[in-house]
């Protein structure tokens, strides 16, 4: 997040204010990526797995909330921030929804979480229009491309909120799954967002290099190993209850 623009005339107060929220949205993301990545090394369904992971929410929801408050003001807006904070704290969200409520229940927080993730949809697609109307294919300094990936999550998100709309609810290895997509891909996109979107705070020696890169790519593949294995789990179950049905 670009350091936020204080008039020098503003008072002692307004300069603090703004200090603090830069350092508590710096905070909350740091804290972030590293609980995001202890969760996955840690035991699934442990009492210290469930302790990270109410550390991660409550970081990513505070850093992404920040952020999405916050870029609209900054001396040089950034949409495409906008649209990253809101779309990672609904990711956050709706994944501890998935499973902090039991099997196969839904809310009418539910039908927010669907109209949230169709409105980053459709914001994704016109920010994508406005870039391919600049000869250079920008939009405040971010690439089209950039708000193609906001289409394709939000995507993703509302079918599976839809889905869970007309079935009232998810349970077994698709209600595992939802909470793991989505916590994942909410750890992606603020990785990219240090690695990638500040690189200025690595040596250069790093920057514009494949390795800033690396860590996005680990938690792609974390994430399809555990869909993967969570799919499989899921098969060997059926597989064995048809078995002691036959």
């Amino acid at each position: 997040m670009t350091i936020l623009y204080i008039s020098p005339e503003s008072s002692p107060l307004v300069h603090a204010a703004a200090a603090a929220v830069l350092y508590l949205h710096i905070g909350a993301g740091s804290v972030g990526l590293l609980s995001g990545a202890a969760a996955f090394v840690c035991r699934k369904g442990t009492a210290l797995h469930r302790l990270i992971g109410k550390i991660f929410v409550a970081s990513m929801l505070i850093m992404s909330g920040v952020g999405a408050c916050v870029a609209p003001f900054l001396p040089t807006p950034e949409r495409a921030s906008v649209i990253a904070g809101i779309l990672t704290f609904y990711l956050v969200l709706s994944s501890w929804l998935a499973v902090k409520r039991k099997p196969g229940q839904i809310g009418r927080f539910d039908y927010g979480l669907l109209l949230t993730s169709l409105s980053v949809t459709a914001a994704g697609a016109y920010f994508f229009w406005l870039a391919s109307q600049n000869p250079r294919g920008m939009l405040d300094g971010q690439p089209g491309a950039a708000f193609v990936m906001f289409m394709i999550i939000g995507s993703l998100a509302a079918v599976g909120d839809l889905r869970l709309l007309i079935n009232r609810g998810v349970s077994g290895a698709t209600r595992l799954a939802r909470h793991l997509w989505r916590m994942t891909v909410a750890l992606f996109i603020a990785a990219n967002s240090l690695f990638l979107g500040q690189q200025q705070v690595f040596p250069k020696a790093l920057q514009g290099s494949i390795w800033l890169g690396i860590p996005a790519l680990l938690i792609l593949a974390l994430l399809l190993y555990w869909l993967a294995h969570v799919a499989w789990g899921a098969y060997k179950r059926k597989r064995a209850g048809n078995l002691q049905a036959a």
